[in-house]
């Protein structure tokens, strides 16, 4: 899993950002993150960003324990 995140910084955030200085670097990976978690789509988890397939399944759940 790791692996796999370490590919997709690297791919969809590192590739195209400012690296001059690791206190740049440092400054933007709480916006790579967000993005990570809130719209970028993961295969394993349906297509969905991690932040909303957790959102459907609290929703599963409550819909299960409710009815």
């Amino acid at each position: 899993m790791a692996e796999a995140f370490v590919k997709t910084s690297k791919r969809d955030y590192a590739y195209i950002a400012d690296l001059r200085s690791a206190q740049r670097v440092l400054e933007q990976l709480p916006e790579w993150f967000e993005d990570y978690n809130n719209n970028a789509s993961h295969k394993g988890l349906k297509m969905l960003s991690p932040r909303e397939f957790l959102r459907s399944s609290m929703e599963d759940l409550k819909q299960v324990r409710y009815n």
